[in-house]
């Protein structure tokens, strides 16, 4: 599994070995065109035999998408439909602020802070769920909405 905690300038990712046990954060990626992040996430995918992405989703305190949501979720349907695997949206919603707290990195901006978010992000899938579904084709959000509410 690869999480990944969407920003504007670096996303944070996060793996886990094959039993999703232990969660491991991996340096960020500082983002460039999306052919760039693509070509370098894909080496990382097959490096680490990815079988499925959790995207994080800020959602406001009422449960709501904010407009970075909305970045997060075209971003994270744009890159399974490209890397061809499934699927899992996790609600971020104070994520960084926890990672921050829990690593000591609030402040940070090397990527660490946003790859432990990641890493909280794929704790929380692992404990929780939602299962991850294949993605549809843009224009068809069929299999993706219904948990877009993470937890």
């Amino acid at each position: 599994m690869l999480s990944l905690d969407v920003g504007r300038r670096r996303i944070g990712l996060a793996g886990c070995d094959p039993l999703g046990i232990t969660v491991t954060p991996l340096p960020a990626l500082h983002r460039g065109r999306f052919d760039w992040d693509l070509t370098v996430l894909q080496q990382l995918c097959q490096d680490r035999r990815v079988h499925g992405l959790v995207v994080g989703l800020p959602l406001d305190a009422a449960g709501q998408p904010t407009p970075q949501a909305e970045h997060c979720r075209r971003y994270g349907r744009r890159l399974a439909q490209a890397l061809q695997l499934p699927l899992a949206w996790v609600n971020e919603h104070s994520s960084t602020w926890a990672a921050g707290e829990q690593y000591r990195l609030s402040g940070d901006r090397s990527g660490r802070l946003d790859s432990a978010a990641a890493s909280l992000l794929l704790e929380q899938w692992l404990q929780e769920g939602p299962e991850l579904k294949p993605v549809q084709p843009f224009g068809d959000s069929a299999g993706t909405e219904q948990a877009d509410g993470g937890s």
